[in-house]
């Protein structure tokens, strides 16, 4: 890397949610947080129970989102890397959606495919956690997919992702957000199916622990942090918990059969209230699958993937 300080903003439009971070790149590597900001915005979810469409009003919303993101890019001078997820690459009228955005704040849109969001996803949790010298499996659930990277001493095995995501699923069994105990095991039974289905996930793997990141597996960390210290830190990276206590954060959850009832749990934000039941199959299932025991979150996903993935090409 060049011998000066750089300033990267880097942009994570999701199904669920739009993230920015802004960091200076010191000299010697190491990053310093300037600025971040995230915003609750579905994409994708006005039309049936697929990704397919992005609806008018939803573009309208994402615009002044991006235009904010700009704006606070530009005030701090950074180089601006914006990749879109599950929703836009999905979307019929993703051209739309990105020339849209270009034309009225600035940022080009760049949509990735799944492989390519689990290499950065997993790039971001090597820069997180020390994890290389380990066999790890990653795991991201987003709001429109999930993304399963196996690792062996830090080289990938298999990086692979399944179109099961917190939104997705709430809207294909959960359309009203209640749950049912017929609704959960179709549920259940769907997300097995849809990560079976890939021939290139070896489940008999071994395993020494997962390592997580994003929205579903964040909330389980603050929820297992306050029954057990009866606060939350902010901070978060590194925090562990294993199968027993997931389990108990699963059953306890799953008995609230709406919203706002699921809102009142201490760790669960209320704009994911709705959508974190589905969340939680999608990561109850991976862990049965894979037969983990222990989940050690990273505070480094996308995003951080995406900054490192800059300076790695020299910016």
């Amino acid at each position: 890397m060049k011998d000066i300080r750089k300033r990267i903003a880097a942009i994570d439009i999701g199904t669920n949610s739009f993230h920015l971070i802004i960091v200076e790149v010191k000299v010697d590597g190491s990053l310093k947080l300037l600025d971040r900001e995230r915003e609750f915005l579905r994409l994708g979810s006005e039309f049936g129970e697929g990704l397919s469409l992005i609806s008018k009003n939803e573009m309208n919303k994402a615009v002044l989102v991006l235009r904010k993101f700009s704006e606070i890019a530009n005030h701090h001078k950074a180089v601006i890397r914006a990749v879109a997820t599950s929703a836009v690459r999905e979307a019929k009228n993703k051209n739309e959606f990105i020339k849209k955005a270009f034309e009225e704040s600035g940022i080009k849109v760049e949509p990735i495919d799944g492989k390519e969001e689990a290499k950065l996803i997993f790039l971001g949790m090597q820069n997180a956690l020390p994890i290389d010298d380990n066999s790890v499996l990653g795991i991201d659930i987003g709001g429109g997919s999930t993304e399963l990277i196996y690792a062996v001493n830090g080289l990938p095995v298999f990086v692979e992702s399944v179109k099961v995501g917190a939104v997705r699923l709430s809207k294909k069994f959960f359309p009203d957000f209640i749950l049912t105990d017929k609704r959960i095991e179709e549920c259940s039974q769907y997300v097995e199916d849809q990560i079976k289905a890939n021939y290139k996930i070896k489940f008999n793997s071994k395993i020494d622990f997962a390592i997580g990141s994003s929205g579903t597996i964040d909330t389980v960390c603050m929820i297992d942090q306050f029954q057990k210290k009866g606060k939350i830190k902010q901070k978060l990276n590194g925090y562990a918990f294993n199968k027993l206590e997931f389990d108990e954060i699963y059953d306890k959850v799953m008995k609230l059969k709406n919203p706002s009832e699921r809102a009142n749990v201490p760790g669960i934000e209320e704009k994911r209230a709705d959508i974190i039941p589905a969340g939680l199959i999608i990561l109850k299932k991976i862990l049965e699958l894979f037969k983990i025991n222990k989940m050690v979150l990273s505070d480094y996903a996308l995003r951080e993937g995406v900054v490192y993935d800059l300076i790695n090409s020299k910016i």
